[in-house]
């Protein structure tokens, strides 16, 4: 695959998507300190230029902000560091009043994204811009996002790309390696990678998406369930996306 090629594709269709909105729009983004949103915010400085794109560190208690300032710096971009843990304490000490016991735990973890997209959204609506969607198709064939958290936004990049081909982009662009193919994880300490938890590689889902091939029939299985159970993530969510025009073999 020419990833040249393809990142110049998207890089057309950001700036033909932020044309209706006039050269002072800019493109908003949740700086994670993952790939995809250095990824993402790298193709919309290409697309728009440096000073239309505006970086978003946001941890939360117990998170750093993974690199995020020196990412922007690197791509030349601004960079604006809200912490949300406060934010996110009080929540949860709503559960108690609300619930006794508190939330369950999957809805404590689902919080801090769905408080790190209302403030994307305070910013963009502030500072005239557009939210991006920084998620990927590898991530959402499997709803590894929260719906009206990551899963949100105003238009998407990547979100019909595998992980390979976010990663392949990434170093067409010339984005440094330490970044584009560092292992994902939720920032947490102690946590684990995405793919333990997953308890698959990216590498074995995107064969699985792009050539429908997968030799370890637990792993197809646990794929083909997950896919089914968080399908509605996606079908809610009609987020405008580049379309590469990569087919999608799995069932």
């Amino acid at each position: 695959m020419n990833y040249n090629v393809l990142a110049q594709n998207c890089i057309a269709w950001i700036r033909e998507w932020f044309a209706p909105f006039g050269p002072e729009c800019s493109a908003v983004i949740g700086m994670s300190g993952g790939k995809d949103s250095t990824v993402c915010a790298a193709l919309c400085a290409e697309a728009l230029g440096r000073d239309r794109v505006i970086g978003v560190a946001m941890p939360a208690h117990g998170q750093s902000i993974n690199e995020a300032d020196e990412i922007c710096a690197h791509l030349g971009i601004r960079h604006l560091c809200l912490p949300i843990g406060r934010i996110d304490a009080e929540f949860n000490a709503l559960g108690s009043s609300v619930c006794g016991n508190g939330f369950s735990v999957q809805t404590e973890q689902n919080i801090p994204p769905r408080i790190r997209m209302t403030v994307l959204y305070a910013v963009a609506q502030t500072l005239n811009g557009m939210v991006a969607n920084t998620c990927n198709l590898s991530e959402d064939y499997i709803g590894y996002a929260t719906l009206y958290g990551d899963a949100s936004g105003s238009f998407s990049p990547l979100g019909k790309l595998c992980v390979r081909e976010v990663r392949g982009i990434g170093h067409a662009l010339g984005v440094p390696s330490v970044w584009v193919d560092k292992i994902p994880d939720d920032g947490l300490p102690h946590s684990c990678s995405d793919e333990q938890k997953l308890g698959f590689t990216y590498e074995t889902l995107d064969r699985y998406i792009r050539e429908g091939v997968c030799e370890d029939l637990k792993t197809k299985e646990k794929i083909d369930s997950l896919h089914r159970r968080n399908l509605f993530k996606v079908e809610i969510l009609h987020i405008p996306s580049f379309d590469p025009g990569l087919e999608v073999k799995a069932p």
